[in-house]
């Protein structure tokens, strides 16, 4: 895989490394994943975002069985639906995960950026931008690899992802690529798991109250995301780092 970087192709020994880590854990089920990376390859700088959102449980259920002291990374864009901050503290108590870090905007931002808090009508790649993408990379480079729970059924632009990936400053896991919607559903269900509750209301997958809206039957789990517009994604998984900082 090659990355753009100001225009120019960049093919580095970390996007090799990616490479083969990503052909080596193709065949691996998600625990055997995470237990490389979170105990040998990436051993004490890595981290786990989530949203504590329709999916999040099971991937935060199988780092719990390697370590419960992983980071656990949240974006709380101060625009969540209430139980999905509900939501989040009763997961945490129940797997017994004790690094979690909370992650708000810069309150300059929303001063200057979104003081009526409005942006997200007008220009809302921004309102992901400072409310989700730099408090992230204000993090992450204190990581050399973040955990995802991303996958492969989710949406068209997700059809193609690695289990392996680098983005020019971070590699980025993601143990669940190759799951399907049955597959969660059946691992939640198989280890008696919380779900969230606005799934049971039509919502497979759940961001900002902002953004989000139930998904219609036989569309895709994310066309809920930002609906009726041409965005398909926050941005944090779309940077591409030069020099360490974000671009």
């Amino acid at each position: 895989m090659t990355v753009l970087i100001n225009n120019l192709v960049a093919d580095t020994p970390d996007h090799e490394r990616a490479r083969k880590l990503s052909a080596r854990y193709e065949g691996w089920n998600a625990e055997s994943i995470l237990a490389d990376v979170i105990g040998q390859e990436f051993v004490g700088s890595i981290a786990l975002t989530s949203s504590f959102g329709a999916d999040a449980v099971a991937l935060l259920h199988l780092v719990s069985k390697i370590d419960r002291t992983t980071p656990v990374i949240f974006l709380d864009t101060d625009r969540h639906f209430f139980q999905t901050l509900q939501y989040r503290d009763e997961v945490i108590s129940a797997l017994g995960l004790t690094n979690l870090t909370n992650l708000r905007p810069a309150l300059e931002d929303i001063r200057a950026l979104d003081p009526k808090n409005t942006l997200f009508q007008n220009d809302p790649d921004a309102c992901c931008d400072f409310r989700k993408t730099r408090p992230l990379a204000a993090v992450t480079k204190d990581y050399a690899a973040w955990i995802s729970g991303r996958k492969r059924h989710q949406a068209a632009t997700r059809a193609n992802l690695s289990v392996v990936e680098f983005d020019g400053r971070n590699f980025k896991i993601n143990p669940l690529a190759n799951w399907t919607a049955q597959d969660v559903a059946d691992y939640i269900r198989a280890h008696n798991l919380p779900e969230h509750p606005l799934v049971a209301q039509g919502y497979p997958s759940i961001g900002c109250f902002t953004c989000t809206k139930p998904v219609e039957e036989g569309q895709d789990a994310r066309s809920g995301r930002w609906a009726g517009q041409d965005k398909t994604e926050c941005g944090i998984h779309l940077n591409v780092y030069d020099g360490g900082e974000g671009i």
